[in-house]
């Protein structure tokens, strides 16, 4: 395939930038420095401050306080068409009444660019619909016609190109295709990626690095790896996939591990991945994510290795969804823990009512802070930010 020839990404760095709308603060003082080239998520609920972000950043919303720069330079004054950047929005906004060709020259031939040919030609070939171009609009899936929009941007080689839930319109199948097409898109241009979404699935699959939002804050920055294995607030565990979060108690200190009572238990957290004041009689909280639980009869307990964290529990609940079964079970104290099972090979006795052992490795425990609100299902959509 030919490539395109469009310019370098360029980083983008934010410094104290915030927004407000009259009493309201919809974004706090942010700092965040996005790498030229990457693949950038704002990542969260509705209202979190994302989109308001996204804005400032395309100059859109004007910044109560702070300074933004572009590829180095300060675009905190500039209107949105002098400053580096282009935006894709969910809707596509393209010209029904003009063939794709011509939708993804307009750019070009609105700056005067008089040979439009090759270049048009490379960006179609870049998302695949070279033998498209003189189809108009209507006679495109929705995929295809979010491809447009994209060779619409591009082409006109923005230093920074910003995703405004480019996905949302889409059906699931489609949506996940276009998580791929995407990013591999993104590899071959180079351009640095800023992609708003409220879709963990979807930044966790695209993006190198995804900030998570929430109250106008970022709550945590990182990998999605990072993030997903080890959540440094219980909003970020609740918000990136099911965490079941035991409640316990520091009883001592074994090298570099902590030792707790839950639940009648014990259970072992390495120290490195406790966010909780690790002092003997804290409070800590004790994350573990539903696919690193197994689950083993009663009966069978001896066969559970004893370094093993492990509670007991009965089987409350059981779905079975093709490549795993999803069980619900009740523990002594009254807790429902969540456990996923891949469906390689199913112990018939695992059914509801079945008296359990609950077991993983200690080093798939995450420790957080009771402190925290757990609850990380609220919508918190307020006037002035729509996503």
């Amino acid at each position: 395939m030919t490539q395109p020839s469009t310019t370098t990404g360029g980083d983008v760095r934010l410094d104290g930038i915030s927004k407000t709308y009259g009493s309201f603060t919809a974004v706090h003082p942010l700092d965040l420095h996005i790498p030229a080239g990457s693949f950038f998520a704002l990542l969260g609920a509705s209202g979190c401050g994302k989109t308001t972000t996204l804005r400032m950043i395309a100059g859109l919303e004007e910044p109560a306080t702070g300074t933004i720069r572009l590829a180095g330079d300060d675009v905190t004054a500039l209107p949105p068409h002098r400053r580096p950047v282009n935006t894709v929005f969910q809707s596509y906004a393209l010209f029904p009444h003009l063939d794709i060709y011509e939708n993804v020259a307009f750019g070009l031939r609105r700056r005067g660019i008089k040979s439009v040919k090759k270049q048009v030609g490379e960006m179609l070939d870049l998302v695949q619909l070279g033998d498209f171009a003189r189809r108009k609009p209507q006679q495109l899936s929705g995929g295809q016609q979010q491809r447009v929009a994209l060779a619409r941007a591009l082409i006109n080689h923005p230093r920074v190109l910003l995703l405004d839930e480019p996905l949302g319109a889409l059906d699931l199948k489609l949506r996940r295709q276009m998580q791929l097409e995407l990013k591999r898109i993104q590899t071959e241009v180079g351009i640095t990626f800023v992609h708003v979404t409220h879709d963990q699935e979807e930044a966790m699959t695209m993006a190198d690095t995804v900030a998570v939002m929430n109250g106008g804050r970022v709550e945590q920055l990182g990998a999605p790896a990072e993030l997903y294995e080890s959540p440094g607030t219980t909003f970020v565990a609740n918000f990136l996939g099911t965490s079941n979060l035991i409640e316990a108690e520091i009883t001592d200190k074994s090298g570099g591990d902590l030792l707790l009572t839950a639940a009648g238990g014990r259970l072992t957290l390495p120290a490195g991945r406790c966010s909780a004041p690790a002092r003997t009689g804290a409070a800590v909280l004790v994350g573990v994510r539903p696919e690193k639980i197994s689950l083993t009869p009663a009966e069978d307990t001896g066969a559970v290795p004893a370094v093993r964290n492990r509670m007991t529990g009965r089987i409350a609940d059981s779905s079975f969804i093709g490549v795993s079964t999803q069980y619900v079970v009740a523990t002594p104290d009254g807790a429902e823990l969540a456990v996923y099972e891949q469906n390689i090979e199913r112990d018939p006795r695992l059914v509801p009512g079945a008296e359990v052992v609950l077991h993983w490795s200690p080093a798939h425990t995450f420790g957080l802070d009771p402190a925290q609100d757990i609850d990380a299902g609220t919508d918190t959509s307020t006037d002035g930010e729509a996503a």
